[in-house]
């Protein structure tokens, strides 16, 4: 594959999907940086690992760590703060009268990638990656391709450059997404994300599974559980 001579930021938590679309990046571009935030999510301990993974990454494949640039951790507790969630407060996860989760964090995407933009803008990179999804969302609406192509525009529009927003993940399930770094990565990949991605809404890292770490109850452990289970059972190809 040849290398975009352009230069990608990527929204990176710490979590599978981010850690899947880090990898993908690394793949494709000349030079990327990553950027995270902390919002006052209650599986914050997700944030930890970032650093961890990046260095792994970079002793996964020498050509990765010549393009892996530097991170970003960003202060969004104000989020947190106007927000009435289940990631940002200690309650119940169940569903609302809307019909979303109360696991959604209203705007969380729409400022993530703005402040993302803005970073980009000041670094000299035109590229911002996300692993928003429109298969195994749970409904989010800031997750949908057509919001984050409209946010494209609108980037675009107010910093007077091309900002362009890649979601490699918009359209596969979760067991494709294993096999999307399996694919990338083989099995150290999936082993690295196994062992240092959190994705557990509660914050759990005591208690290991085949997948990873995690409650091994709440929908976000369910999702990835899910799919690793179908990926090892049918090993999905990559798209």
């Amino acid at each position: 594959m040849s290398t975009d001579p352009r230069a990608a930021l990527v929204v990176f938590s710490g979590g599978q999907d981010s850690t899947a679309c880090l990898a993908w990046a690394l793949e494709r571009y000349a030079r990327v940086e990553t950027i995270g935030f902390d919002y006052g999510q209650r599986h914050r301990i997700e944030l930890d690992g970032r650093e961890p993974i990046r260095q792994a990454l970079a002793q996964l494949r020498p050509e990765w760590a010549a393009k892996l640039g530097p991170d970003h951790l960003l202060d969004l507790k104000l989020l947190g703060q106007i927000s009435d969630t289940a990631l940002t407060e200690s309650r119940a996860i169940e569903m609302q009268a809307n019909g979303l989760p109360n696991t959604f964090v209203p705007g969380r995407n729409l400022l993530f990638l703005n402040f993302a933009a803005s970073v980009a803008y000041r670094r000299g990179l035109s590229v911002l990656v996300g692993g928003m999804c429109e298969t195994d969302y749970s409904g989010y609406p800031d997750c949908r391709d057509n919001t984050l192509k409209a946010l494209q525009v609108a980037m675009s529009l107010g910093l007077d450059t091309p900002m362009t927003v890649e979601t490699p993940l918009m359209w596969l399930t979760k067991a494709q997404t294993w096999a999307l770094t399996d694919d990338i990565g083989g099995n150290a990949l999936n082993e690295l994300i196994i062992e240092h991605t959190h994705t557990c809404y509660l914050g759990d890292r005591q208690q290991r599974h085949p997948w990873g770490y995690g409650c091994g109850q709440c929908p976000a452990c369910q999702l990835r559980a899910e799919g690793y289970f179908q990926w090892k059972s049918d090993n999905l190809p990559s798209r």
